[in-house]
């Protein structure tokens, strides 16, 4: 680690701290779960770490709540039967990248001596909305869009500030699988040259 990082992990700047603590008060800090996706070494983060940790696993289990949800809307598009082969390929491959990033969040929260929450058992997706592959996409890319929010306001929120780089990086992922997904709906992909 360069000396530039570890001076920007140990710089909290506090009108973030206060930003931080609304956000996860108010339940606004999740991410999109693959924030973590990145991170190495953490074992070593856990115990560098071990007094600012409750925030920030606070906010990755919001992320992993996040990761979840999306993973169990792709799988309800991919037996809805509305998705065409090629969509339900690409489907599929964006529920994996969820998948990943759920799996490094689980093993993050565990490593900064946290307790993975429980799955819940169902979602209150809007099933009966979702008649024809264009709903499903449309669907889809709500969803998308805020996990790109989420990941947008929670950049800056961590105290680790490998967590915040882990976490930009998924940011640009969910971004790309937003970007496609309005592209499937004939929008355009990239509306404007700020995301929020």
């Amino acid at each position: 680690m360069t000396d530039f990082s570890k001076n920007m992990i140990n710089h909290i700047d506090t009108s973030q701290a206060s930003r931080r603590k609304f956000l996860i008060g108010s339940g606004a800090a999740g991410l999109s779960a693959a924030a973590v996706a990145l991170i190495g070494g953490k074992e070593a983060l856990a115990s560098k770490y071990k007094a600012n940790e409750h925030g920030d696993v606070t906010i990755l289990s919001t992320a992993l709540g996040a990761e979840r949800e999306a993973i169990a809307a792709y799988q309800l598009g991919a037996e809805s039967g509305l998705l065409s082969k090629g969509v339900l390929d690409v489907a599929v491959a964006f529920q994996g990248h969820h998948k990943e990033h759920a799996d490094v969040l689980a093993a993050t929260i565990t490593s900064l001596g946290g307790v993975v929450p429980a799955a819940p058992t169902q979602y209150n997706f809007p099933v009966s909305q979702l008649k024809k592959e264009r709903d499903v996409l449309a669907f889809a890319a709500g969803l998308e869009q805020g996990a790109v929010s989420a990941y947008l306001g929670a950049v800056p929120l961590f105290d680790n500030r490998d967590l915040s780089a882990a976490a930009a990086s998924i940011l640009g992922d969910e971004a790309m699988h937003w970007a496609v997904l309005r592209q499937a709906l004939g929008l355009n992909p990239v509306p404007g040259a700020f995301v929020s």
